[in-house]
């Protein structure tokens, strides 16, 4: 890959200054005071609250307290959705800190996926791992590593090591000269004003002719009504790790720098702010 290192630091260093306070039907011995915590993007939610549950569980009765969920103005969060991503797509354009609501009860069955242990999170990322290197190189990378290196990958993003996980992400981001890129591009589109859950589809990085595809390319053939008409007013923003990169960016570069640790490029369409 080429290395802009400078930019995987960028990416993976994203922070959101976030404030979680507990419901307000939760039946507590006292008053809970609010939690303030800076998120990073690239993780889980579920993988970073330890602090924000004993924080809660020290106010709390206990026969109260169950499995812990987080909502946002009434949407409950997926904790298998990276935070980053979480953010994007609910609450990018509304004041910092984001406001969390946290939850002790009345688990949202239908919304969310029950998390009762970190080896649940650590199974949800490595099958993404390997889903995107099937796209990228036939799993041919993934299956060559030895189990320690997919451990490395794991304990690099529960520990927030940036140089432990890319020593063995660096791998994934390679590829053979005379390809000029991977095979398909993983990639999943969420778009907030729809119930759908992900747009994803095979796509190439290189056309037929050799030119390189570009994050436009993409959403022209994937998500046009992302892309604004030139007669007309721009209605969405498309928005990567909290910034709107330029259209003619090439695809794979994205793929390259800007995916998350699970190696699938998260974009977000979401309406573009009227005032």
């Amino acid at each position: 890959m080429t290395d802009d290192k400078d930019v995987l630091r960028d990416v993976w260093f994203g922070r959101i200054p976030t404030c979680f306070t507990l419901y307000q039907d939760e039946i507590t011995e006292r008053e809970a005071d609010p939690y303030y915590l800076l998120l990073p993007r690239i993780s889980y939610l579920t993988l970073v609250t330890d602090k924000v549950k004993k924080h809660f569980q020290k106010v709390m009765r206990q026969e109260e307290v169950s499995e812990i969920w987080f909502e946002y103005e009434g949407t409950p969060l997926k904790w298998h959705y990276p935070i980053g991503l979480l953010f994007d797509l609910h609450a990018s354009n509304t004041a910092l800190p984001w406001s969390i609501t946290v939850h002790f009860k009345n688990f949202p069955e239908k919304d969310l996926l029950h998390c009762h242990s970190k080896d649940v999170i650590e199974a949800h990322f490595m099958a993404c791992i390997k889903e995107a290197d099937a796209l990228k190189h036939k799993s041919q990378v993934i299956n060559e590593m030895q189990k320690k290196d997919h451990k490395q990958l794991w304990m690099g993003l529960q520990n927030d090591k940036f140089e432990q996980f890319w020593a063995i992400n660096r791998k994934l981001m390679e590829y053979p000269p005379e390809d000029n890129g991977f095979r398909y591009i993983p990639f999943r589109i969420y778009q907030a004003t729809t119930e759908r859950p992900f747009i994803q589809k095979l796509f190439r990085p290189i056309t037929s002719g050799g030119q390189l595809h570009t994050l436009g390319d993409l959403l022209k053939d994937v998500c046009p009504s992302a892309i604004t008409p030139e007669d007309g007013e721009q209605k969405t923003q498309v928005m990567i790790h909290g910034i709107e990169p330029m259209l003619e960016t090439p695809i794979q570069w994205l793929s390259e720098h800007m995916s998350y640790p699970d190696n699938f490029l998260h974009i977000s369409i979401i309406p573009r702010p009227t005032d």
